[in-house]
């Protein structure tokens, strides 16, 4: 039996989950998520409780078993209490600024980049002096802010001898010692 698949997810106050064929549809505070499931694979709602079940112990089922556990307990967390990203970014110059949902940032390059967000990601950009400005990124798709975020985080990823680039706060890289090491 797949360990993560046989969990049952409790539901928080104010969230509702509905099944309508092979449609998991999860409404809470935050918005609405749906997800549609393999027919093989049955979800039910019972007292404040989704529970996930498969047919058999086939392969391919027992994957998509814990599959979609997964991803219906993460609706339920997104539409409850959201997701938040935070990134950081070190360098020399290096700003941000957002206008609605485009961001500009400024990365060392001849010129600015615009990256245009999704309607669904909220996002708020800090700029402290003596600190490196920060790209906070908020919204109840846990796949999707994730996605946003390694696509920003590829415009200028942290390269191991400075330090310099785009990285999530509290993310620690491993540094090199560069041309002056070998050197002896």
């Amino acid at each position: 039996m797949s360990r993560i698949g046989k969990l049952p997810i409790n539901l928080p106050a104010g969230v509702t989950v509905t099944v309508k064929d092979n449609v998991v549809t999860v409404k809470g505070a935050k918005g609405e998520m749906t997800q549609t499931v393999n027919p093989d694979i049955t979800v039910e709602v019972k007292d404040g409780i989704v529970t996930v079940s498969r047919p058999s112990d086939e392969k391919n089922h027992r994957a998509l078993h814990g599959l979609y556990r997964s991803l219906i307990n993460n609706m339920v967390i997104g539409v409850s209490a959201g997701y938040k990203k935070e990134l950081e970014l070190v360098g020399v110059g290096f700003r941000c600024s957002n206008v609605g949902q485009v961001l500009e940032l400024s990365l060392g390059y001849s010129h600015n980049i615009f990256f245009s967000l999704p309607v669904e990601v909220k996002v708020e950009t800090k700029s402290e002096r003596n600190k490196n400005p920060l790209i906070i990124l908020e919204s109840c798709d846990k796949g999707l802010i994730g996605l946003v975020c390694a696509k920003i985080r590829s415009l200028r990823k942290p390269e191991p001898y400075k330090g310099k680039g785009i990285k999530f706060v509290g993310e620690v890289i491993r540094r090199k010692s560069g041309k002056s090491a070998g050197a002896k």
